[in-house]
């Protein structure tokens, strides 16, 4: 009998200002096209999803603009770039789903957390809509609320 190891994700980086600043949406989970360096700076956790975002281009790719991984420290000249535009790896129904949305509906498309499947480096992107300043008061108020009860208990 095999000894089965249970696969779990292992989280590389959250964008948790998006669910603050966005109302989120549907979500997809993207494979990443990297370099060999990114990946082992990534192993290392040396990510940012900080005002990162994804954009479709005309040929129907899409690519995860603005995110920060950090240099590998023993990369030398083979290094990559840290703010370079890396490919995201989805469908095409998934794509043309998204880009319907994005300019019937006004969406936009935000990384929500970047994580390991397995070997693989994956994205979690989601739909979203940008939140009113009230909708931002509601959402620390219930934060508060939340907060308040757990120190009850």
């Amino acid at each position: 009998m095999k000894n089965v190891k249970k696969q779990t994700d292992k989280l590389i980086a959250s964008n948790k200002k998006a669910s603050f600043d966005y109302l989120l949406f549907d979500r997809f989970e993207a494979g990443i096209a990297l370099l060999g360096t990114e990946i082992k700076s990534l192993r290392k956790n040396g990510a940012n999803l900080k005002d990162s975002y994804v954009k479709i281009t005309d040929n129907l790719e899409a690519y995860l603009i603005n995110c920060h991984i950090s240099p590998y420290q023993f990369g030398n000249i083979f290094n990559h770039e840290p703010m370079r535009d890396r490919r995201l790896l989805l469908n095409k129904k998934e794509i043309l789903k998204i880009l319907n949305k994005i300019k019937q509906e006004k969406y936009t498309v935000v990384p929500v957390k970047m994580y390991f499947s397995s070997r693989w480096a994956k994205l979690e992107i989601a739909l979203a809509k940008g939140k009113k300043l009230y909708d931002k008061r509601e959402s620390i108020k219930k934060k508060d609320i939340e907060r308040d009860i757990k120190r009850g208990l």
